[in-house]
């Protein structure tokens, strides 16, 4: 019967493909479920201590840096089926670390924990969904990811739903590093999916027997060098960067015009909690009816376009009207189309790869690139406030790069495509 069921939404082709469907799709959650009880929090600092927003950001790409060799050397040390619950846990220790700070250090130090926490959470919202995905890569082949990511998505933005909800109702009752706890419960829970998946599946369509109870071959700086020497790997390099650029631009504008709007901290984070309500809500309707159908129709790269077309009208129209009013309308629309359509289109890319790329070159990319497209994106943002660019002016300025990644993302799917047919000529 729930075979049945979820046929209506997803082809499934038989019941192994099933399980892992659900474990993977409960993964990911929990995953999001502990993310958007923290995300809200993390944001409200954004708006608190806005002027240095762009030092934060310079700080979280250094700590990226030295988080990606360390992920580099457990996934080579040891199979996933024990680095990626152990990644997660370390996470779970961190967030037992600064609820201690917040109960036993004086109040004074509170404007440093925030600043801390918030590096943290910047580091840990790219980690774990990075982590995430290159483990689904890893699972599902090229086939199954056109047919399944989608849906899996469903239980992020229902993850990501339920941790937002949490904190819109507790964030006013609760103080707010209570929130710190219950975001580990979830986290522990995701590690056991984890768990789960690596016993039922092997390594995607090429699975060596064996293969996917070791470490994962190379280094951090392989995975660097393998970037640099392949332009499949450089294009999708160049999307994240400029997606950073989209995010930073909209991100940066909600901050100050947020501020202005709301003085009170606890009002803030509602304000946050409820805005990522809205966009999971969206997200999930893109996800259950319109993603895989999308994906199937169009091919994966006008998939990846779809967004990229949209914020370059968002970009005029928030130039032409630069109210919160609008810029919530464009943060909405960009972030329930880059979680419900961009998202598993941009790992479908990684289906036709091989476990290294996986493992070494994503999380690189993923993470060091993304936090750097973030840091370079908010000093371009500051420099461009400091010449006396207001709001409108910076987004009509942002708009033509847009377009730039539009073509991108045409010729990603384009190159993807011919991967995927190399793959399925393979003996």
């Amino acid at each position: 019967m729930l075979k049945a069921l979820i046929n209506k939404f997803v082809d499934i082709h038989d019941d192994n493909e099933l399980r892992g469907l659900l474990i993977a799709t409960a993964y990911g959650f929990f995953i999001m479920f502990s993310y958007y009880i923290l995300r809200a929090v993390r944001d409200e600092i954004s708006s608190a201590d806005r002027g240095n927003l762009q030092i934060l950001w310079t700080a979280v790409f250094v700590v990226m840096l030295l988080a990606v060799p360390a992920y580099s050397w457990l996934a080579s040390r040891y199979s996933r089926g024990v680095f990626v619950p152990l990644s997660n846990r370390f996470l779970i220790a961190c967030l037992l670390a600064f609820y201690t700070c917040l109960i036993f250090l004086p109040l004074e130090a509170r404007v440093w924990i925030d600043r801390v926490f918030y590096v943290w959470t910047s580091v840990y919202a790219l980690f774990v969904v990075t982590v995430f995905w290159g483990f689904l890569s890893d699972c599902f082949d090229n086939s199954q990811g056109k047919r399944l990511f989608g849906f899996i998505a469903v239980g992020s933005s229902l993850g990501g739903m339920a941790g937002s909800a949490m904190t819109a109702a507790l964030a006013e009752i609760l103080p707010t590093f209570s929130l710190l706890l219950l975001a580990c419960i979830p986290l522990e829970i995701a590690s056991w999916c984890a768990s789960a998946l690596h016993r039922r599946f092997q390594t995607g369509s090429v699975a060596i027997p064996g293969e996917a109870t070791r470490g994962v071959p190379g280094t951090a700086w392989s995975g660097m060098r393998a970037v640099f020497s392949s332009p499949y790997l450089l294009g999708i390099a160049a999307f994240i960067a400029l997606m950073t650029f989209v995010s930073t631009m909209l991100y940066f504008q909600q901050a100050n015009l947020v501020a202005e709007a709301f003085a009170d901290r606890g009002e803030r984070t509602v304000f946050y909690a409820r805005v990522d309500l809205l966009v999971n809500a969206l997200t999930i309707i893109f996800q259950v009816y319109l993603t895989a159908r999308i994906i199937k129709w169009l091919g994966v790269g006008l998939t990846l376009a779809i967004v990229p077309a949209a914020m370059a009208l968002g970009f005029v129209a928030i130039g032409v009207y630069p109210t919160l009013a609008v810029l919530v309308a464009v943060q909405v629309i960009y972030r329930a189309g880059r979680y419900g359509l961009t998202k598993p289109a941009r790992e479908i890319l990684w289906t036709v790869l091989g476990r290294e790329a996986k493992y070494k070159s994503k999380p690189f990319l993923d993470a060091a690139v993304y936090r750097g497209g973030d840091l370079l994106s908010g000093w371009i943002y500051t420099g461009l406030v400091a010449l006396g660019l207001s709001i409108g002016a910076i987004a009509l300025a942002a708009s033509p790069v847009v377009g730039v990644w539009t073509v991108l993302a045409l010729k990603l799917g384009a190159r993807q495509e011919s991967l995927a047919k190399q793959e399925d000529r393979m003996p």
